[in-house]
């Protein structure tokens, strides 16, 4: 292969005959390629290599033509492919099939005979039947099991608003960076509609795309730099070419989308085998679009402001209901602009069931509500795949053509001519059809809870005093959070050490012993850190981390520590059971769990909740608390299946007489609640965090170190509660 310097073209007279082809013959070549193939004989190997540098060429020998038929690559020595020549002849195993492609059903068109719901009472029945639709009511049940928090980098949560009832279309996380800082993220959306596609494949896999390219828009991403994977799904072929005119429908509608958008698939993956028995899954296409953009233009979608007003931008179709690409594309590109310049707060798109479900959800997260014009009408059930609404300022003006639709108010009712809908009612309706299902709530009653700041006249203070204390981070198999403490303890000025436990050969356990040894005995700090270590074992996740702190070597390292070191102690989730478990909270000490001792148990949902938690700072006696405010409340992500704090009642009134109860869990207004919708694991007194007696351990179930500029952007509330910065200012 020949890399043909700039501006060079080669000149094939100049070129001898037996180095232009096997037979002789020339190799036609275009001015504007960069390279060329040649097939040299093996005597004249030497001599064209030399000719190549002559005329300012750079060769370079990259194959040998061998006799035998076959291809045969290598790798280091090695040969990694040899492949014979009559199976690349065939390009593979050769199929063909006949396909039968069925014309979709005009009277079946989800495009036609939508329409405006012609009375109030029409109305309001036909938006209570949107939100019970199981394709658009909550998931929050299950979308909570998964773990939306971790390596704190999430710029959306699943789930925002101060009430955390805003679904969000699109995945947006930061590019994970050890050091440093980055304003780069990752997005991806997605589009698909069974009803559509079951009705045509070819108009499913079009809207498909183009519902995962507005999801993308109204989050803020690019359109121009938008790339897609599909994932298909059909019945099971058979020789019926009925049935392979789905598949070919779909792919022939989504290439469409592709060329129209003027944007390509990077990948994909097909699964068709979607039959057991008699039964058949959809016809499926899903569109994941994914882009790169930056963290300051992406927004989120829960209404911001009472005052603002809605917008709703519109694509066009064509007398086949296929998208006007080129306006919708030009669409897209004019919201970016005005979602970079500002004037576009929040957005949504709407899929099959209109207006009526996007501006619901949108509503839900921070209980605004909103007056419609006449003009929404038209919209609030019809489908608007492609379409997307949108918040802007009360004062804005977009050179976007736009429709219309509204006000934002601060009473939490939906207002539409003479139709009015309390959030409250639509809400409980959203949230009913998957309640039993993927349940949010336990059904515990919630009870009133006893709550007080405690001031103490005088916090610990360190007598070791240091500018730059070292924190020692054990990591054990499992645990997940050691990057994301380790870079907040950085942060606030600490030195991190962190090493790993290992435990595959008895020789491991010992030598890892010994290197925790030294490490504690050099550190100021030590961080149990969070995650599932040992799998969360059963009947009590953290005893593997509990069971090494209290081998006798690494027990008397922390002792020294705490009594001799003036040292500090710090528990998150994981690293909470941890301390919990060794007694170090309460106690202040490693010691034997009694029989009435607190502990952590399984939440009362019985699954694993990750949401963001609202907490209540209520004493002052730790140093870890310095830096937060009595009485402040703070928001951080919980990720967990047992915290539940639990506690005899003669526990908890010793534990807030002394002021070792560090934190409890409000609700939105900083009530301290039962309620399982912010104490999400039911913790008994609301107990989110607590202290050793004299203040410097200090375990919590929040995750307060996953947090970062641009993260949780939906969120609303401090996340900042100072908590490593004191634990640094505490030895200077």
């Amino acid at each position: 292969i020949g890399e043909l310097a700039d501006g060079l073209r080669v000149e094939l007279d100049k070129v001898p005959k037996k180095y232009a082809g096997l037979d002789g013959t020339e190799l036609a070549i275009s001015e504007s390629q960069e390279r060329m193939a040649v097939v040299v004989d093996p005597a004249d190997a030497d001599a064209f290599l030399a000719y190549a540098r002559e005329e300012n060429l750079e060769a370079t020998p990259v194959a040998v033509v061998t006799k035998e038929p076959r291809l045969v690559l290598n790798w280091r020595g090695k040969a990694i492919v040899d492949i014979s020549r009559a199976f690349l002849d065939t390009n593979g195993a050769h199929q063909e099939t006949d396909v039968t492609v069925a014309v979709p059903n005009r009277a079946g068109n989800p495009f036609a005979g939508a329409g405006e719901a012609d009375t109030d009472e029409e109305k309001k029945k036909r938006w209570t039947e949107v939100l019970s639709d199981l394709n658009a009511c909550s998931q929050k049940g299950l979308v909570e099991m998964f773990d939306g928090s971790i390596g704190a980098g999430s710029v959306l949560m699943p789930y925002g608003g101060k009430y955390q009832m805003t679904e969000t279309q699109a995945m947006v996380a930061k590019l994970p960076v050890l050091t440093g800082k980055t304003d780069t993220v990752t997005m991806m959306s997605y589009g698909f509609d069974p009803y559509l596609s079951s009705w045509s494949p070819y108009h499913g896999a079009i809207y498909a795309v183009t519902s995962s390219v507005a999801k993308m828009v109204a989050a803020g991403g690019d359109p121009g730099r938008i790339r897609f994977t599909f994932q298909e799904y059909f019945r099971r072929m058979t020789a019926d070419p009925r049935r392979w005119g789905e598949p070919f429908q779909a792919l022939l509608g989504a290439y469409r989308a592709q060329m129209g958008f003027g944007l390509p698939s990077i990948g994909g993956k097909d699964s068709m085998s979607g039959s057991f028995n008699d039964m058949d899954v959809p016809p499926t296409l899903v569109s994941f679009a994914v882009d790169v953009a930056e963290g300051r233009y992406v927004i989120s979608p829960e209404l911001k402001k009472a005052g603002s007003r809605l917008v709703l931008f519109t694509i066009e179709r064509d007398e086949y209901d296929v998208p006007d690409f080129a306006q919708a594309l030009r669409l897209y590109k004019q919201i970016h602009e005005e979602i970079k310049a500002g004037r576009i707060l929040s957005a949504y798109e709407c899929e099959r069931q209109g207006l009526a479900e996007s501006l619901s959800k949108m509503a839900f997260g921070n209980r605004l509500g909103m007056t419609l014009d006449e003009a929404a009408g038209p919209y609030l059930f019809a489908p608007g795949w492609g379409n997307i609404v949108a918040e802007i300022p009360a004062e804005a003006t977009l050179s976007v053509p736009h429709l219309k639709l509204g006000v934002v108010t601060a009473e939490p009712e939906i207002v539409c001519g003479g139709m009015r809908l309390p959030l409250e009612e639509l809400l409980e309706i959203w949230k009913a059809p998957l309640e039993k299902v993927f349940p949010t709530n336990s059904g515990t009653v919630s009870e009133p809870v006893e709550t007080k700041i405690y001031r103490a006249a005088q916090v610990h203070v360190a007598k070791h005093r240091c500018a730059k204390p070292t924190v020692f981070i054990p990591v054990f198999p499992g645990t997940n959070c050691e990057y994301d403490s380790a870079g907040a303890f950085e942060r606030a000025g600490a030195r991190v050490v962190t090493r790993v436990f290992k435990n595959l050969t008895a020789a491991d356990i010992r030598d890892s012993v010994a290197e925790y040894v030294k490490e504690l005995s050099q550190a100021q700090i030590v961080m149990f850190p969070g995650g599932f270590s040992a799998g969360d074992e059963p009947e009590g996740s953290a005893k593997f981390f509990a069971t090494v702190f209290r081998n006798e070597r690494i027990a008397e390292a922390v002792n020294r520590l705490l009594k001799e070191q003036d040292g500090l102690m710090l528990g998150i989730c994981n690293g909470f059971q941890a301390l919990i478990k060794l007694g170090l909270v309460p106690y202040g000490e490693i010691c034997e769990q009694k029989e009435d001792s607190p502990t952590l148990t399984m939440n009362t949902i019985g699954r694993h909740v990750s949401k963001m938690v609202y907490t209540k700072v209520v004493t002052n006696r730790s140093p870890w608390l310095l830096g937060a405010q009595p009485g402040g409340v703070y928001c951080n992500p919980a990720s967990h299946g047992e915290g539940r704090f639990v506690a005899s009642a003669e526990w908890i009134r010793r534990l807030m007489d002394n002021g070792q109860i560090a934190t409890q869990y409000v609700d939105a207004e900083g009530n301290v609640t039962m309620d399982e919708d912010w104490n999400v694991n039911g913790s008994f007194g609301a107990i989110e965090g607590i202290t050793s007696p004299d203040g410097r351990i200090l375990g919590k179930m929040a995750h307060s170190e996953r947090r970062g500029e641009r993260v949780a952007i939906n969120i609303y509330g401090e996340q900042d509660m100072k908590l490593f910065e004191s634990g640094v200012k505490y030895f200077s």
